[in-house]
């Protein structure tokens, strides 16, 4: 079952649409706001203290970031208008990605930590088994899965060998 996506305008485009969902909620298209949703779009896949971080190498010395509680703020309300999606990567801090860019099922390797992206079509068979058997319904782009990554199974296979 395909998904159709309206085409949305990222953080670097013509920020009138936004201007005007922000305001259509009753909100304000701040600094701040426009900030945090550059920060998302430059990471990829951030957390929370990476994107203050970001924003306070942006800034650089002497210049105004937003603080944590913030950023904290603003990815709530950028989530709430379907901006911005969280995807909880196992303990810690949730990862924050544009919601622009098609749902994706995260692979995060346990040993070097990196994230890679899957398309979900590739869940299709399990999310069907859980909704048959269990009535659940899985929100694929909230989904993670760990494991270990091509690279660190390489370098595992050729420490043994």
């Amino acid at each position: 079952m395909a998904h159709e996506h309206a085409h949305q305008d990222g953080p670097a485009g013509d920020p009138a649409p936004l201007a005007e969902r922000l305001h259509a909620q009753g909100l304000r298209l701040t600094a701040p706001r426009r900030q945090v949703l550059a920060a998302v779009d430059a990471l990829r896949h951030a957390t929370p203290e990476a994107i203050v971080a970001w924003l306070r190498e942006q800034a650089g010395r002497g210049g105004a970031a937003p603080d944590t509680s913030t950023v904290y703020r603003n990815l709530e309300v950028l989530e709430r208008l379907g901006l911005v999606w969280h995807t909880h990567l196992g303990k810690g801090a949730p990862v924050y990605h544009a919601a622009a860019e098609h749902p994706h099922l995260h692979v995060v390797c346990q040993s070097c930590g990196s994230i890679g992206s899957a398309d979900p079509a590739l869940l299709d068979g399990a999310a069907e088994r859980l909704a048959a058997d269990l009535g659940f319904s899985v929100d694929v782009g909230h989904v993670a899965l760990s494991g270990t990554c091509r690279d660190c199974r390489e370098r595992a296979g050729s420490e043994h060998a």
